[in-house]
């Protein structure tokens, strides 16, 4: 599959994402990408933002493709059950962040907890750091395993957002275009 040939949806965390970082880089180059977006990017509620993501499928036009990052991976696996069957064809899920047990994070971060374990109905990639300050690699290794999907280890490379360096990340491209080629 080719980047023409599908809708890729773009699902940022907490906060969306800010213009440096490789999600929002990638919406704007990437012709039939585009950022699902939420009412409230700083205080998520879990049911709206999953609706947001389902109705963001279900209008799609053609096959999609799912690119989320940090709270957007929790959301997109808990919206999976909702999708129509066989319209997500991959998805590339990157930085997970453990919102049951990661030291730090906000309550209403927390309400996205538990993580869903139940296998996600379409392949995909989980890409996870070792130094992720959000999830050890151990529990993203375990989730991976739970959804079924490939582990991607990154490295020490933080929280792979703007602040451990990853504006553009070119790897993260190429990454891309290597799991299109499989679908």
């Amino acid at each position: 599959m080719k980047t023409a040939d599908c809708d890729i949806l773009i699902v940022p965390g907490l906060a969306g994402s800010e213009e440096e970082h490789w999600q929002a880089r990638w919406a704007s180059r990437l012709a039939t990408a585009r950022i699902v977006e939420q009412a409230d990017w700083h205080d998520p509620e879990p049911a709206a933002w999953q609706g947001r993501i389902v109705e963001a499928v279900a209008a799609a036009t053609r096959p999609v493709v799912l690119i989320a990052h940090s709270l957007g991976v929790v959301a997109c696996a808990r919206a999976a059950p909702r999708f129509a069957p066989g319209v997500v064809r991959g998805a590339l899920l990157v930085a997970l962040p453990d919102v049951e047990e990661a030291p730090g994070l906000p309550e209403s971060v927390r309400a996205f907890a538990p993580l869903p374990r139940d296998p996600l109905p379409f392949p995909s990639l989980l890409v996870a750091s070792r130094t992720d300050p959000h999830c050890a690699y151990a529990r993203a290794e375990d989730i991976a395993y739970a959804w079924g999907a490939q582990l991607v280890d990154a490295g020490e490379s933080g929280h792979i957002n703007v602040a451990s360096g990853h504006g553009p990340w070119p790897e993260g491209l190429m990454r891309l275009a290597g799991f299109l080629k499989t679908l």
